[in-house]
Formats: C-alpha cells, sequence, structure tokens
C-alpha cells in the first residue's frame, strides 16, 4: 500500500473545503457530503470554522484510491492564515491547485503558486464551480497560462458550463488536437520526446505521451488542469483518477533511521500536547524515547494514525511516508524534526525557513478583567504552540504582551477564540505595523563590579555594529572563554538577545553583531560558618540584570534607523478608472512603475509601504467598481523616508534606568 501525503490549496471561498467533501464521499469515507454553509464538513471542525464558514487550522483525512492511501490535508484560504499553509507545505508530496471557474486567478492563487513552483512540489489545478453562473473555461485558462504558468495542459472538455448540470469529458488518445497540445507541451523538458515526434508524430504512442505526462508533473515540470463541481459531482472520477496516476506517492525508508517533522501541535481535552508529524524513514512506535530538532526528549505514550477517515486511529506505530499524531512529548514544537534531522530550509525564502513572508502587523492584548493577566499569558502561550508566527512578546517593565498579525481577521478569531476556548474577554489596541531597526555606527558600553552606578555583581562591557542584511544578531567574544563561568557568558548572550526585542525606537533591532568587550564577577564566597552569601558572590542573574542596561547604552551611542516593511503589488484596473488610482497610490506612499495595458485594462506594479496596504483594500472597491485585483507581499524592509518620522512603537516606553531597577528589585523580591 503506497501513501501520497497531499495538499488542498486555493484562494478563500474557491471551493476547496467542498472539495474534500466530494473527494471523501466519493471515496466512501463519509455517507453523506457536508456543506461549508451549514458548517457540517469533515475538516472545519471548529466552532470558529463553522460560523464563519471558513477555514481557519490545517486538518488532516485520509482515504484510499484503488491501493494508494491518500493523506489529504484542508488548508486555510484567507490568506490572514497562510502561516498555516507554510507549516503544511513541508510535508506534502503533491497538491492540487483549486480556482473559482467564474473568479478566475486571484490574488491569493498567484502566491501559492510561486510557493508551489519554488518548492517544486507537483500540482494538479482543479477548476471548481463549473456549475455557477458565469463560469468560463476558456477565460480561465488564459488566467492561468497569462498569471500563473504557461506550463499547463487542459485534461478534457467541459460541457453544460455554468449551468445547474456541467459535465467534463476526459480527451484520449483519439484526440488528435489534444495529443498534439500534450506533445508540444512536454517536448519542452524531453529532447528524445522532441526528436522522435519531429522525425515521425505518429511514432509517438499515447501511452509514451501519459508516461512522459506523468514524469514532468511529478517533477513539478507542468501541470494537468481538469474542470468540475464539488457540488454536482462533475469531474471528479478524472479528478481522482489524476491524482493517482500523475502524482508521486511518498518517498519514504522504511527500514532506515527514524526521522520526520512536526508540522501542527494542538492540545486536546486535558490540556496535554498532540504533535502532528510526517514520517519521512523508520518509524515511532508506543513508548519510544525520541529526541527533538532541540535535542529535547520525550517518550511517546500514545500513537494515532490517519487511515481512511477524518480521525486519526489509535495505532501501535506511525510509519514512514505516513502522517500521525503523537502524545507525550511535551517540549516538541511546529517545525521540530525527530530523529535524525531532514533537509534544510531553502535558502531562497523571504526569510530563512519561511515559504511566506513574515507577519508584518502587530497589537497589544489586553484583558477585559485585569485579574484575567496571568490567565491570558497562559492562552496565549498555548495559541503560540498552535501557531508561532504570531510571535508571542511579554514585557515584563508595562505588564504588556503583544502578538504579530497577518490581518484583522486573524486578530477577531484570536479574540474568539480566546473567550470560547479559555474563558479570556480581551481587546485590543490599534494594529500596527512592525518596522525593525538597525544600528548605524559601532557604539560600546561597558559597568564594572564594585563601582558605581552599578547595582549588580558583575561586569559587563559590549559592543554593537552594524552586519550584512539579513544576518540577524550575532553575538562574539573578545574575552576569554575561561575568563568566567560558561553560565555566565551564556546568560550574557541570552539577554542580548531577549533584549534586543526593542531597540532605541521600541522595535526589534537586527542585522548587528554585538560584542562582549569586558567580564569579570566574584567567585562564590561564604562566611567563616561555611554559609554562601549571594551578596558577596555574582550569579547569572546580576548578568542578566545588568546586560540590558550595557547594551541599551551601546545601542544609543552607535544610533539606530528605523526601517518599514514594503510591499510588492500587482494591481489589475479597469483602463476608464486608471486616471482616479494614481492619486490615491501617490497619497498612500506607493511607488507604481510603468503601467501596461492589457485589454481593456490596466496591469500596475511597484512597492506600496505595508501600512497602506488595508487602506488601499477598502478604497479599490469604491474607485474601480469591485473590478480591480490586488496582489501584495512583502518584499523588504526600507528605512523610513526623511519626510516621514521616525516613528516610535505607539506604545514605547525607552528603557529608564531607574524604573528598569526598581523593576528588578520588585521581581527578586528585594
Amino acid at each position: 500500500m503506497h501513501t501520497l501525503n497531499l495538499g488542498i490549496l486555493a484562494h478563500v471561498d474557491a471551493g476547496k473545503t467542498s472539495l474534500t467533501e466530494r473527494l471523501l464521499h466519493a471515496a466512501g469515507v463519509i455517507d453523506e457530503i457536508g456543506s461549508v454553509d451549514d458548517g457540517s464538513t469533515q475538516t472545519d471542525s471548529m466552532a470558529l470554522e463553522r460560523q464563519r464558514g471558513i477555514t481557519i487550522k490545517s486538518a488532516v483525512v485520509s482515504f484510499a484510491i484503488d491501493d494508494l492511501t491518500v493523506n489529504l490535508i484542508d488548508t486555510p484560504g484567507h490568506p490572514d492564515f497562510i502561516a498555516e499553509v507554510e507549516r503544511v507545505l513541508s510535508v506534502l508530496d503533491g497538491a492540487v491547485l483549486v480556482l473559482s471557474a467564474v473568479e478566475g486567478v486571484q490574488a491569493q492563487t498567484r502566491v501559492l503558486m510561486r510557493t508551489l513552483h519554488r518548492l517544486r512540489i507537483p500540482t494538479l489545478i482543479f477548476v471548481n464551480k463549473t456549475d455557477r453562473a458565469g463560469a468560463d473555461a476558456e477565460r480561465t485558462l488564459r488566467g492561468i497560462s497569462e498569471r500563473l504558468t504557461p506550463a499547463i495542459v487542459a485534461m478534457g472538455s467541459v460541457r453544460g458550463i455554468g449551468t445547474r448540470d456541467p459535465g467534463f469529458t476526459p480527451y484520449g488518445a483519439a484526440d488528435p488536437v489534444f495529443t498534439a497540445r500534450l506533445a508540444n507541451l512536454l517536448a519542452d523538458h524531453d529532447d528524445a520526446l522532441l526528436a522522435a515526434y519531429v522525425d515521425d508524430e505518429r511514432s509517438v504512442s499515447y501511452d509514451r505521451l501519459r508516461a512522459v505526462l506523468a514524469e514532468q508533473t511529478r517533477q513539478a515540470l507542468v501541470h494537468p488542469v481538469y474542470f468540475g463541481s464539488a457540488i454536482t459531482g462533475a469531474g471528479m472520477d478524472a479528478l481522482t483518477a489524476g491524482i493517482r496516476e500523475l502524482l508521486p506517492a511518498a518517498e519514504s525508508d522504511a527500514d532506515g533511521p527514524v526521522s520526520g517533522t512536526v508540522f501542527k501541535v494542538e492540545r486536546g481535552p486535558a490540556g496535554e500536547k498532540i504533535a502532528y508529524v510526517r514520517m519521512v524513514s523508520g518509524a515511532v512506535h508506543v513508548r519510544d524515547r525520541l529526541r527533538s530538532g532541540r535535542d529535547d526528549e520525550g517518550k511517546v505514550t500514545a500513537v494515532s494514525v490517519f487511515d481512511r477517515g477524518s480521525e486519526a486511529v489509535p495505532c501501535g506505530s506511525v510509519a514512514a511516508g505516513q502522517i500521525g499524531k503523537l502524545w507525550g512529548l511535551g517540549d516538541i514544537r511546529i517545525g521540530d524534526t525527530i530523529g535524525e534531522s531532514g533537509p534544510a530550509p531553502l535558502p531562497d525564502t523571504p526569510q530563512e525557513g519561511h515559504h511566506f513572508a513574515p507577519p508584518t502587523l502587530e497589537t497589544v492584548v489586553v484583558p477585559s478583567r485585569p485579574a484575567d493577566r496571568g490567565a491570558l499569558h497562559v492562552a496565549l502561550t498555548q495559541l503560540a504552540e498552535q501557531d508561532p508566527l504570531i510571535n508571542l512578546r511579554q514585557d515584563g517593565i508595562r505588564q504588556e504582551t503583544s502578538v504579530s498579525l497577518y490581518g484583522e481577521v486573524q486578530k477577531e478569531v484570536i479574540q474568539a477564540t480566546l473567550a470560547d476556548e479559555f474563558g479570556v474577554e480581551v481587546a485590543f489596541r490599534e494594529t500596527t505595523t512592525i518596522c525593525i531597526e538597525r544600528p548605524v555606527a559601532a557604539g560600546a558600553a561597558v559597568e564594572f563590579i564594585g563601582k558605581e552606578p552599578n547595582p549588580f555583581l558583575a561586569t559587563v562591557g559590549l559592543r554593537i555594529e552594524p552586519a550584512p542584511l539579513h544576518t540577524g544578531v550575532e553575538f562574539r567574544l573578545a574575552v576569554e572563554l575561561g575568563s568566567m563561568p560558561f553560565s555566565f557568558i551564556k546568560a550574557v548572550e541570552e539577554t542580548v538577545r531577549e533584549a534586543l526585542g526593542q531597540g532605541i525606537h521600541g522595535w526589534e533591532v537586527t542585522d548587528c553583531a554585538v560584542t562582549m568587550t569586558h567580564s569579570g564577577y566574584w567567585a562564590r564566597q561564604s562566611h567563616s560558618h561555611g554559609t554562601f552569601d549571594k551578596s558577596m558572590s555574582s550569579t547569572a542573574g546580576d548578568f542578566r540584570n545588568l546586560t540590558p542596561l550595557v547594551l541599551m547604552s551601546a545601542l544609543r551611542q552607535a544610533g539606530s534607523t528605523v526601517y518599514e516593511p514594503m510591499h510588492r503589488f500587482q494591481l489589475d484596473v479597469p483602463a476608464d478608472t486608471f486616471g482616479s488610482i494614481l492619486p490615491v497610490l501617490a497619497r498612500l506612499r506607493a511607488v507604481p512603475h510603468a503601467p501596461v495595458m492589457r485589454g481593456s485594462s490596466y496591469l500596475l506594479e511597484g512597492e506600496i509601504p505595508a501600512a497602506s496596504v488595508h487602506e488601499l483594500e477598502q478604497r479599490l472597491p469604491g474607485l474601480t467598481r469591485g473590478e480591480s485585483m490586488l496582489e501584495c507581499a512583502f518584499e523588504r524592509y526600507q528605512p523610513v523616508s526623511g519626510t516621514i518620522p521616525a516613528r516610535p512603537r505607539s506604545d514605547h516606553n525607552p528603557l529608564n534606568r531607574r524604573e528598569y531597577l526598581l523593576h528588578v528589585v520588585r521581581r527578586v523580591g528585594g
């Protein structure tokens, strides 16, 4: 029995969850097809998903096609939940990208297809909703070719499109136009096929064309296109056959060392942590002790495996190629590898280890009842386990908690989840754009043990200086490694990284090198009767407490520049509305390139500050009669313009030495 781990991806409302229901029904897994509108689908199991009619969390279901077990992963289509898609991509063998035959290629469709292409994930395209009024097969095919990829081939013809009873007839060997189109497409990547076809096209059999089509689809070189309707079932047989024939089964090594990737974490009814893992090689058994990618070790207490259904079934083990749920690994996190490490993150991604852009918005979460502050922190910590990109941040001095966001819908979902699942009512401060700081020059500071104004039993000297772009924070030593206990040096490094979360203007400081230039401590000392006296002996806490003061002094001397996130945008607008768009773009500080006339519309590309994207999205429907299509994606950071103040965070309260020391005293109970 082979296994295929298949992702279903789409722009929101293209019908991918309905497609999942139809595939499960066709495979005999469910007796009745659920409805997104009624909240009765298999994969939208969260109350919020059923209420809103959108997928928020990825979900795994399993069904069989002949001797192939398909683990289907339904993913969110709304861009605010792109992080869920991010985590799924690393475990896929293939994908089905769903489009609507009415709306055609949409903004999120392009983002998804670019990523699938970059990661070389074999992908079939399914054009859904052929039963809807306004559906147009030829227009959709042109849009796919122009906006996604020209390496496509329609696998059949559509009849009755736009009616309640559409149909799909697969092409075959008897269709000369199809075989010629297929041969021409495949010959672009196969010199032997090209030579044979040019020499005598009749010598190239249809069976050979199908074999090469399967080979090139599995290499993500070409993308077969199917049409149908998840609601009526039209085209389902052809799509199912295409999944079976053209997408690659999981490559796995059953006898190899244990290796797998954790792509999802959730909490069970009793609060226990459950890890979803895609096994690459070997097998994990109940009671096995596993080491994760961070060298944490845990004991597996239970295993469930997805096998022909929407629920994982208890099992003694999960084997190579399979997707399973593991209990007992309390320290496991999303992205961890278990056993031997898998492949390294791709180097050409927007941020190391990420396939999509990071969140560019943030907000402060405030409990409605001050007494819920502790419960809020616990709840958000658990949500951060499920979605690390919310980047939970706790400001101990101001007693505030911040999270990163992709958009306003995500904020609403967090608010509802906290209320429904944790009983914590919250409000949010105004959503702001996440900027970063980079040091302008080098700066240094030092405070010596036993010398005013240093109240701590530690000597720390630090120098901060700019580093190459996209290198993050590098910690260096200019002191002897044995000059003091390693735990003290480690305390300085960890605190440096933590303290750089808020720089002079309150933004995270990055692309810098921090060098420890001075160190000193008082060795462990005791009174004559042998009792340890911490007032006479340095501890790691002294170094943790002193480091932020020294680091911020060095950063103030170096100076820092605020950089704001810029999005690359592509905007398609009706030609007669073009004149009204340009002044709006100028006011929003967008920088468009030369427009391109395309039929009855203009295509504009350029850059726009992330802070302006939401307003542009709000303005466009009124300016273009709802006929525009906007695609935005994070591109880079640029210095905040000289005409715009290098704005601090709205809630930023620069580190005040006296306030900080009072906080330290309160924290340690002094």
